[in-house]
C-alpha cells in the first residue's frame, strides 16, 4: 500500500518555472516506477515523466522531453518534477502516480499504476 501526496502547483507566466513534488510512504518494493500525469478539462490523461529508481531509469512525453526534469531524494521520499519554460498547453490538474512492479512497457500507461495523489493545479497564462 502506497500512498502519495503532489504539491508546488500554482499560476505562473509563459516560460516560467514550477517544481512539483509527491512524498510518498508506505510499501515500495524493490521495483516501483513513480509516474507524473496530467489532465485538462476535456482531454484524457496523458503521461509526463516516470523514473525507474532500481535502475535509475526516466522517461518523458515528447512534449517534456528538454523542458521537464524527474528526481528523487530518497532520503526525504519525494519526487519531483522540475517544469521549465512553461507552456500555456500545459495547464491542467498534474498527479503523481506509483506503480510497484510496473513492467517497462507500461510506465507511460496510468493503467499501469495502482496508486494516486489527489493532483494540484498547475495554471499557466499570462
Amino acid at each position: 500500500q502506497v500512498e502519495l501526496a503532489e504539491s508546488g502547483g500554482g499560476s505562473v507566466q509563459p516560460g516560467g518555472s514550477l517544481r512539483l513534488s509527491c512524498v510518498y510512504s508506505g510499501y515500495t518494493g524493490n521495483r516501483y516506477a513513480i509516474g507524473w500525469f496530467r489532465q485538462a478539462p476535456g482531454k484524457e490523461r496523458e503521461f509526463v515523466a516516470a523514473g525507474r529508481w532500481s535502475g535509475g531509469t526516466t522517461y518523458y512525453a515528447e512534449s517534456a522531453k528538454g523542458r521537464f526534469t524527474i528526481s528523487r531524494d530518497n532520503a526525504k521520499n519525494t519526487v519531483y518534477l522540475q517544469m521549465n519554460n512553461l507552456k500555456p498547453e500545459d495547464t491542467a490538474v498534474y498527479f503523481c502516480a506509483a506503480g510497484l512492479n510496473i513492467i517497462t512497457s507500461m510506465t507511460s500507461n496510468s493503467r499501469g499504476y495502482a496508486y494516486w495523489g489527489q493532483g494540484t493545479q498547475v495554471t499557466v497564462s499570462s
